[in-house]
């Protein structure tokens, strides 16, 4: 393996490298599930690596390099079991509209093996977008001024892919659900009558809601600040743009699609969250990142997630949910 650095525990496996370059040494059919957020081509550069699908020259080759992962990620999962993918509309420069970056994702993937199952909208708050992105179609001057060059404040998308075959091994919730991630509380009268646990599943009204809210098309309150700390992994020399995925994301994705103890693998790993992500929700975890100084952020909020398990005394394979 091409890998600059790497750690392996027991239930973790972290490396510095190319995820093309590690994938292929992964044994076929050993990953339960996959969480990611692919780079965004022509939106951010996240290293100057001529490995790093950001610096593709073109939106065509971007997806001709992708096409290896999608390739590998169908190798190393097991049949009838998820991949999934994290991305956005991307702006197109100019008032040209916006590129169908979702729909280009969900045809390579029908194409190597994959069901398009569904999509998420992660809802975020227009204000807030308009800040951040400083669009001058999310001001409100361009309504005034000329309301034709308005535009949608840009959601995230969390694409659910299933591989083709049968899944062997079902995913049960034998006591339904029980922990809900998100800004939302849970009626508190019926947290009251069926938060200690109840026996019979099908009547906890409890888990009756929190499936309410999973399998809802649009996920209204995932809390944008529920991330790893990532400031320290800033590279002063390159892009500054740090993304990490919500936690409440990844809980609910590994939750929906996979076991307690079962594999979850990210090949752009980022500052850590899908590992730390699985740990924290009883998975084990296999994390892949090329920039060196995000990486080793993530192995940073690795030891501090198996830390906070330690504090808490309880294992993260054997107790919390």
């Amino acid at each position: 393996m091409a890998v600059i650095e790497q750690e392996v525990k027991e239930n973790y496996a972290v490396y510095n490298g190319d995820c093309l370059d590690v994938l292929p040494e992964l044994k076929k059919e050993s990953v339960h599930i996959s969480v990611y957020s692919p780079p965004f081509n022509d939106l951010y550069n996240y290293s100057s690596s001529e490995r790093d699908l950001s610096n593709c020259k073109s939106y065509e080759e971007f997806f001709q390099h992708y096409e290896f992962l999608i390739d590998q990620i169908n190798r190393v999962t097991l049949p009838g079991r998820f991949t999934i993918v994290h991305c956005m509309d991307i702006p197109q420069k100019g008032d040209r509209g916006v590129k169908d970056f979702p729909g280009d994702i969900i045809r390579l993937h029908e194409k190597n093996g994959f069901y398009y199952w569904g999509r998420r909208v992660i809802w975020k708050e227009p204000l807030r977008m308009a800040i951040r992105t400083r669009a001058k179609g999310l001001m409100h001057k361009q309504i005034v001024k000329d309301s034709s060059l308005t535009c949608v404040a840009g959601s995230d998308f969390l694409l659910e892919f299933r591989k083709k075959g049968e899944n062997k091994i079902p995913v049960t919730h034998f006591e339904g659900l029980r922990y809900y991630a998100g800004a939302n509380n849970p009626p508190a009268d019926i947290v009251k009558k069926f938060g200690n646990g109840w026996d019979n599943p099908k009547t906890n009204k409890l888990s009756h809601w929190i499936w309410q809210q999973y399998a809802s098309p649009v996920w209204m309150d995932i809390r944008n600040n529920y991330v790893l700390e990532y400031k320290p992994a800033r590279d002063s020399e390159e892009e500054k743009h740090v993304c990490p995925l919500q936690l409440d994301v990844i809980e609910r994705a590994s939750l929906l699609y996979s076991n307690p103890g079962e594999v979850l693998l990210t090949p752009f790993m980022g500052v850590g969250s899908e590992v730390c992500g699985a740990l924290m929700n009883n998975r084990k975890g296999i994390g892949i990142e090329l920039k060196q100084s995000y990486y080793r952020q993530a192995v940073k909020n690795i030891y501090r997630t198996l830390e906070d398990d330690k504090k808490q005394g309880f294992s993260l394979i054997n107790g919390k949910r």
